[in-house]
């Protein structure tokens, strides 16, 4: 084998899967009963999604039926970053994002980790928001692979253009 094979590392949500289980949490909230008369409310405001309540406690339920409905989908709860709950008027809110890409203080420590623990002939790079490895031998990849699987990181990680 003359080539390098190559894998890229990224952090990517699938919007059509967050609108999904944002309905989803949209319907349950309507129709439980102990959300009925608590003003509970969940919705996209641009790039962010606001979660209202009339106490600090219905808007957490809020956030945990989000929650709940995300992880069904199949989407990480590693790429939703919700804030602390917050007083507006008579109402709690809580504002959230769906984070995509990886941080570039993010990369730099998965570059670091596969430099320390990583085969040895495996070398990475930070490309914008996602990695590429490269090696002689897949198996080394592969291995590469398991790592970051098995690293305890703060981003959704996802494998692609395994070549």
């Amino acid at each position: 084998m003359a080539s390098e094979s190559t894998f890229d590392v990224v952090s990517k949500i699938d919007k059509q899967e967050v609108a999904n289980a944002l309905n989803q949490a949209q319907k349950e909230i309507a129709q439980r009963y102990d959300f009925k008369g608590v003003g509970a409310e969940i919705d996209f405001s641009g790039e962010k999604i606001l979660m209202k309540a009339n106490s600090e406690d219905r808007v957490k339920a809020v956030l945990d039926v989000f929650q709940s409905k995300l992880v069904k989908r199949g989407i990480s709860l590693k790429s939703f970053e919700d804030g602390e709950p917050y007083a507006s008027g008579k109402e709690y809110r809580i504002e959230g994002t769906m984070k995509e890409g990886i941080a570039q203080d993010q990369a730099k420590k998965i570059n670091k980790l596969i430099r320390d623990e990583g085969p040895k002939g495996v070398k990475s790079q930070i490309q914008g928001d996602e990695l590429r490895v490269s090696s002689k031998s897949r198996d080394d990849l592969q291995a590469t692979m398991a790592l970051l699987k098995g690293a305890d990181l703060d981003v959704d990680l996802q494998f692609i253009n395994f070549r």
